[in-house]
């Protein structure tokens, strides 16, 4: 069995994945973003709208337990709809593995929102991990368990 990853509860291996997934942004700025690879699109995008912080962030698969396709829709639709009821930018996107070993998740850029804020969201739609970017636009692993 795959042990914890240090200072947290999550198997390593899960976190490995994390770590490596790309995570794709759409709209009128397309990019992709890396665990601890600055972005100067997200850069560009970020001085732009005068945020100082973003979330990527998913509804689908609650703690890594897959779901049905009308499940994870479901719940992206919620988290669009709380979002957009929030007054929050958000910029579809998905989170694709490299290796393909995973179908990819439907996936939100959400912009304007602190570290805090950020780590409270996916930890209200239940996700291990958000994909946290600040001022540097270095993309930064949030561990939420």
């Amino acid at each position: 069995m795959d042990e914890p990853y240090k200072g947290t509860e999550l198997a390593a291996s899960l976190v490995a994945a994390y770590r490596e997934t790309l995570y794709e942004v759409e709209g009128d700025h397309p990019m992709v973003l890396r665990v601890g690879e600055r972005s100067e699109s997200m850069s560009r995008l970020m001085e732009a709208g005068g945020h100082v912080g973003a979330v990527y962030v998913t509804a689908c698969n609650p703690f890594s337990q897959p779901l049905s396709d009308a499940e994870n829709g479901a719940l992206q639709e919620e988290l669009k709809e709380a979002l957009a009821g929030e007054g929050r930018t958000f910029i579809e996107g998905q989170g694709r593995h490299p290796s393909g070993g995973w179908a990819p998740e439907a996936s939100l850029l959400v912009l304007g929102l602190q570290r805090d804020e950020a780590a409270a969201l996916g930890r209200r739609w239940r996700q291990n991990a958000v994909l946290w970017i600040g001022r540097e636009t270095i993309p930064e692993l949030l561990l939420l368990r």
